[in-house]
């Protein structure tokens, strides 16, 4: 009894000394549990910067969310070693040149008063739009940063700080308030912007290397002169301006790709076409300790025991998407999502449902401004067993019933459902929307496609797989910058859902 007793007592101990906090324990359970899941994602963590630089605590999703990735049997995703080379030197410039900083501060009085000299060069991002389209744009950016060793810095717009942790160690990425023009200073009419520059140049003798800054319109609706950005002879007077100012709504990382001048880097960078925004998106968006909060409870109340989680996200443009052209692409022509038993044929073999029980639990988990797609799948597998037995759970976070832009409380939860639809391990989604190619992107998934509706009859066929996992540039205004039209490189290829836009694709992707 006494060894017994003294055995207790050194547990007891043990516990109150060396058993981590709370917050420490939850952390080391699901380490350990998604441990054999996420062998592919050991390399991931090698993308951030080295742990002791960030106080964990203050952005749990850095590295929690490497632990809730739960696919299997999908290839490998992690970074090439120039790209991490490229990351930590980038750091390194981030934080001598960050707000505040005396070089930064050196390059403020040039553009302010063109008084003194500079060492450091910026790419400031505007936001605009809704949240997918900043956070395509906003990667964008970043890529365009790194490929010309400029530094980027982020307008915080409505709600950019409630939504995102800092990125970069020991430097913030924030605009300052008291920088000395405001995201309104920016348009299509601004006489810095460089379509309106390239104008007035055809007209006067202006030196274009001498302006201590260039907006870069890069939104919907932009130009021919606008565009020129994109072009490498252009990009030679660009290199020479200290302050780059871009807003955009687009992903325009495939006209990057295009460009002679930064291919051999981007090749480089990344050996695997396919995998810029994955990579990119991971590195730089870390949603806030109030927005993972969101993900994480839902996650593990309602998807963390299913075998199976597939999403489906339902965009609503000018027609509706029709429940016919859902069920069919995820039913009939695909198996995404599991079939309903024939009641006919059960009726003819004389077969039982109980003999078609089988252990697998499928999630389904729905986003959308709507309840009623929601309301009627679920419907459907409470009233109907399925062919082969599965228990099927149908799920939706939310439903606002129209997209309210701007708003501290729906931005949060639109972010929170991007990450939930990135943790699936089936995904679809619907054309032009750029919150799936976030969620896509981020979850590394090659999602199905539903084809926009033109009519109010359903597309034929409903949908189809896409090609890569990439984001489709939406606004692209031409192939080549020496000829009206031109060629494509071999890993850039016309969107699915958008015959004019354009994506990135690894050239012997395998086709699922």
């Amino acid at each position: 009894m006494k060894f017994m007793a003294l055995f207790l007592i050194s547990l007891m101990a043990f516990f109150v000394f060396f058993m981590p906090s709370d917050h420490d324990a939850r952390n080391l359970y699901f380490k350990l549990q998604k441990v054999e899941e996420n062998d592919d994602d050991v390399g991931e963590e090698e993308l951030f910067p080295a742990r002791g630089l960030f106080d964990e605590k203050s952005c749990l999703s850095r590295y929690e969310s490497l632990w809730y990735r739960r696919r299997r049997g999908l290839k490998r995703r992690t970074p090439s070693p120039d790209l991490i080379s490229k990351l930590r030197s980038y750091e390194a410039r981030h934080k001598r040149c960050s707000p505040y900083t005396d070089s930064y501060n050196k390059t403020v009085d040039y553009l302010v008063q063109n008084s003194s000299t500079f060492s450091c060069k910026y790419v400031v991002w505007i936001s605009m739009n809704g949240l997918g389209n900043q956070m395509l744009s906003m990667a964008s950016a970043f890529l365009y940063a790194l490929l010309t060793d400029r530094v980027l810095l982020v307008d915080r717009g409505v709600d950019i700080p409630d939504l995102f942790c800092e990125p970069f160690p020991e430097a913030s990425w924030f605009l300052p308030s008291d920088f000395p023009f405001t995201s309104n200073h920016f348009n299509s009419r601004s006489p810095q912007s460089y379509g309106n520059l390239l104008r007035n140049k055809r007209n006067t003798n202006t030196n274009i290397t001498d302006e201590s800054y260039i907006y870069l319109n890069l939104a919907h609706g932009y130009d021919k002169y606008d565009k020129r950005v994109f072009c490498d002879a252009d990009q030679t007077y660009l290199q020479t301006i200290p302050w780059l100012v871009i807003k955009s709504d687009f992903y325009f990382v495939p006209a990057l790709f295009l460009m002679p001048s930064f291919q051999q880097q981007l090749h480089q960078l990344f050996p695997e076409k396919d995998t810029v925004f994955h990579l990119l998106s991971r590195y730089l968006f870390h949603p806030t300790n109030s927005v993972w909060g969101l993900v994480t409870r839902y996650y593990q109340a309602y998807l963390s025991k299913a075998h199976v989680i597939t999403g489906i996200q339902l965009r609503i443009f000018r027609i509706k998407p029709l429940l016919e052209q859902i069920l069919s692409c995820t039913m009939r022509e695909n198996d995404v999502l599991p079939k309903i038993k024939d009641k006919d044929k059960d009726k003819d073999n004389n077969k039982s449902t109980s003999n078609l029980k089988n252990n697998t639990t499928v999630a389904v988990l729905i986003t959308s401004l709507s309840s009623g797609y929601y309301d009627k799948i679920r419907e459907m597998y409470l009233e109907n067993p399925t062919a082969a037995g599965e228990v099927v759970g149908v799920f939706q976070p939310s439903h606002e019933e129209f997209q309210q832009t701007g708003k501290h409380s729906h931005n949060r939860k639109a972010l929170a459902e991007i990450y939930l639809l990135s943790l699936t391990d089936r995904l679809v989604t619907s054309g032009w929307s750029t919150f799936g190619y976030v969620a896509q992107g981020i979850g590394g998934l090659q999602p199905w496609i539903l084809y926009r509706p033109e009519n109010p009859t359903a597309p034929d066929p409903p949908c189809r797989r896409a090609m890569s996992m990439e984001p489709c540039f939406q606004g692209p205004r031409s192939y080549d910058c020496n000829s009206r039209r031109g060629g494509m490189d071999k890993d850039v290829r016309h969107c699915e859902d958008m015959s004019r836009g354009l994506k990135l694709v690894q050239h012997h992707t395998h086709q699922f």
